[in-house]
């Protein structure tokens, strides 16, 4: 199913870009949110008939604010997808690099999964993407609050799956987790089974198509996810 309105936030860099081309080449109109003007311009110049933009900051501003607006531009809404967040490596427990987090990945968030809930309940129907990451499957001693923020994602898109269901819903909700992706975050020595932008984009689209709940982005890191979950506390506190 390929929808025809969407709206993404976060949408000026990384996997938020990538899955924007990817709809915006299948003629979907799409509402591209982030707090970077000159690089939503840039993207809009390549589909200028598909792209809205719509510069906020989802740290300060309520999402009635700013989705609203651009849904009322695109004639209503079908999805959601949530790519904006930050990350750290941040051994040192810096103090601003945590709480930024947090207030990103937790905050900032729940704010956003709340109103698309809600909003797709009203209309009936709706499709909700957020992105977690391989990191919030086991708490990792070099990000703290970015690996117990994405197991917060994880749980918290889990929970609205199990709400829609119970409440008879036709709400669709995915969870992305991803590996390494050849974005800012994922760069340094020992990055591993780096996909690239575009090919995570497609993964993604793919999954969101086929109405999938979970999807491991790419795909071998469901190996590494089975790995983490069953390795036991006391060795991987060890490691």
């Amino acid at each position: 199913m390929i929808y025809e309105r969407i709206v993404i936030i976060g949408a000026s860099s990384g996997i938020g870009e990538g899955l924007s081309r990817a709809f915006a080449k299948d003629g979907c109109r799409v509402g591209i949110m982030a707090r970077r003007e000159d690089l939503l311009l840039r993207l809009k110049d390549e589909y200028p008939d598909q792209f809205i933009t719509h510069v906020c900051d989802i740290n300060k501003e309520e999402p009635e604010n700013y989705i609203r607006p651009i849904i009322d531009q695109l004639g209503g809404l079908d999805l959601l997808i949530l790519c904006a967040g930050v990350g750290y490596r941040n051994p040192e427990l810096d103090y601003e690099k945590e709480l930024r987090t947090v207030y990103t990945n937790v905050l900032a968030f729940t704010k956003i999964m709340m109103f698309a809930y809600k909003y797709f309940k009203e209309q009936g129907n709706g499709h909700i993407v957020g992105v977690s990451s391989i990191a919030g499957l086991r708490g990792l001693d070099i990000c703290p609050s970015y690996s117990a923020s994405k197991g917060y994602e994880a749980l918290y898109l889990e929970s609205l799956r199990r709400k829609a269901r119970k409440e008879h819903l036709h709400i669709k909700v995915l969870t992305v987790i991803p590996g390494f992706v050849d974005t800012v975050m994922a760069q340094g020595d020992h990055v591993f089974w780096r996909s690239s932008v575009e090919k995570a984009a497609q993964q993604i689209k793919s999954a969101i198509i086929n109405g999938r709940n979970r999807v491991y982005i790419t795909h071998r890191w469901r190996v590494i996810a089975w790995i983490l979950r069953f390795i036991p506390r006391w060795i991987f506190e060890r490691a």
